[in-house]
């Protein structure tokens, strides 16, 4: 077991390389955590912000504080990983490397004084998704993600975004349950309701792009429509959701709502146009590809609700950050989803669109009790996750793994 110096802060490396690469997802969740690990300027701990070299924009400029950052030149799930970070890490000797992306160098020498030592590792897992569906991995993905097992068994914390990601952690990895530990992501402080004023001005500056591609699709300004916001891979079960819509469509016909598809294409993607295409729905779905945080905030104010009957998912962002924007939420019972949602989101089986369809169409003909109901319910769930929280509890952490 280490010993803490109580007179000297806790050298902390935080790898932030996937900002540079992907601004969602495992993207948000760093730039999130580290937002309030500035704000709390702890001092028990000092930290620095590990950047991709392609990077040009500081830690300050990403979250308005001042932090300590140090560019590397290995770039994240390289096939080299594995042999080239180590080195770049070892010259901070961080005492603790906190890896966001499910998998630390697994060699950690580091050097206090003469002889080296080994870095303490706290690891985030997100999902075990790649466990679940493994044929839906691309070759690159299987080698990167096939090292979870010693990932996890090198680390000495293992962090799970949720109660129903730690017991696939302990399940699928045979980790020791003591060293896995929930904390739980939360929606961006960004999202909430906005005022009429305030949604048509976003929908001028901050949204204008994805604003304008719904005009040009002939969707007015007044009009709401059904909002899926996701990676379109197959685990996300866009197929179910189709088909619930295509049977919506035929009920109301020309009165039936939009459905507005946000999200970039992930792993095998063409079956799932084909699928469209084969239902006939043409020019009824909106496919907006990646949006942005604030094209988020008014997406999810401008639609009657968000859809997502994903078949697994190790968090579960959208229903979350719709709730926090009082929209109502219909999500699969499948993983993490019920566990977010909670009361406040309608929970459905996920492979039975004839189930999809008839909730579908009770709450867009409903859809403005729904949103009262939510605007006190949703906002309250979304109320119960906090980033300052997580940031607190990620934090001791690292002393637990130091000390490991």
């Amino acid at each position: 077991m280490a010993v803490l110096n109580p007179a000297k802060p806790l050298n902390v490396g935080f790898d932030a390389r996937m900002v540079f690469y992907r601004q969602a997802g495992i993207g948000q969740y760093i730039l999130n955590l580290l937002r309030e690990m500035a704000q709390l300027r702890d001092p028990r701990f000092r930290l620095t912000v590990y950047q991709s070299r392609k990077e040009k924009s500081t830690p300050q400029q990403w979250l308005g504080f001042e932090m300590h950052s140090q560019k590397l030149w290995t770039p994240p799930h390289h096939r080299y990983e594995q042999y080239a970070l180590p080195f770049e890490i070892a010259l901070g000797s961080p005492q603790v490397l906190h890896s966001p992306d499910f998998i630390p160098p697994l060699f950690r020498p580091v050097w206090y004084g003469i002889l080296p030592t080994r870095a303490a590792s706290v690891i985030t897992i997100h999902d075990l998704a790649f466990k679940q569906f493994p044929h839906l991995l691309t070759e690159e993905s299987a080698r990167y993600y096939g090292q979870i097992e010693r990932a996890a068994r090198s680390a000495q914390r293992i962090i799970a975004v949720s109660q129903s990601t730690a017991k696939d952690v302990i399940a699928y990895l045979k980790a020791s349950p003591e060293k896995v530990q929930v904390v739980y992501e939360a929606a961006n402080p960004l999202h909430r309701p906005l005022t009429p004023p305030e949604l048509a001005k976003l929908g001028k500056y901050g949204a204008h792009i994805v604003a304008e591609k719904l005009r040009n699709k002939g969707v007015r300004e007044d009009e709401q429509f059904i909002l899926f916001v996701s990676t379109i891979e197959p685990r996300k079960n866009l197929p179910t959701l189709l088909q619930a819509y295509r049977g919506m469509v035929d009920q109301l016909g020309g009165s039936a709502p939009r459905l507005v598809l946000a999200g970039r294409e992930g792993w095998l993607f063409r079956d799932i146009y084909h699928e469209a295409l084969d239902l006939g729905l043409g020019d009824k779905l909106i496919w907006l590809g990646g949006v942005s945080t604030e094209e988020l905030l008014w997406l999810y104010n401008r639609a009657a609700c968000l859809v997502m009957p994903s078949l697994y998912e190790g968090f579960g962002l959208p229903p979350l950050e719709a709730l926090a924007c009082g929209t109502p939420v219909l999500v699969a019972d499948t993983s993490s989803l019920p566990e977010v949602v909670g009361a406040a989101g309608v929970i459905l089986p996920p492979q039975e669109p004839l189930v999809w369809k008839d909730a579908l169409l009770e709450l867009w003909q409903n859809r403005e009790i729904r949103r009262r109901e939510t605007l006190e319910k949703g906002i309250a769930q979304a109320a119960r996750f906090s980033w300052r929280k997580a940031a607190q509890e990620t934090l001791e952490i690292y002393l637990e793994a130091y000390k490991a």
